[in-house]
């Protein structure tokens, strides 16, 4: 995609820090950090979701996932990490491009958990929802 920021960092038009890159994944520091070394790991195709992008691109990510957070053990040793992506307008996503987020925490560095994103379910029936995955 021609406007996407993140395709313009893959042809190079623009400038990154990089952590990690192969031929279908590059990862790079992501320039309005939420913790130190806080990266973000795409697919070199643009993609605007993870439902847009081929499945054998997708097997891609987690392992270069992986990759990253290795780089950031030896690197950063933080305490634990964050890992996961912002899915549409409504699950936060700002950037068309399917991105995730790998974010190293640290013992007291006031940050939440992944339950810490959403909490509006007090009036969900579990067992309703069960029934219509069949």
């Amino acid at each position: 995609m021609q406007d996407c920021i993140f395709c313009k960092i893959i042809n190079k038009e623009i400038p990154n820090y990089t952590v990690y890159e192969d031929s279908h994944v590059l990862a790079f520091l992501d320039i309005t950090p939420r913790a130190k070394g806080h990266t973000l790991v795409i697919p070199k195709v643009h993609a605007e979701t993870l439902l847009d992008l081929n499945e054998e691109i997708a097997k891609e990510l987690l392992p270069a996932v992986q990759k990253v957070m290795n780089r950031m053990e030896a690197v950063l040793k933080p305490d634990g990490y964050n890992v996961g992506w912002n899915h549409a307008e409504a699950g936060g996503q700002v950037v068309p491009h399917v991105h995730i987020h790998v974010l190293p925490r640290w013992n007291g560095d006031g940050g939440g958990n992944m339950h810490s994103i959403v909490d509006s379910a007090s009036d969900v029936d579990v067992a309703e929802v069960a029934r219509l995955f069949g």
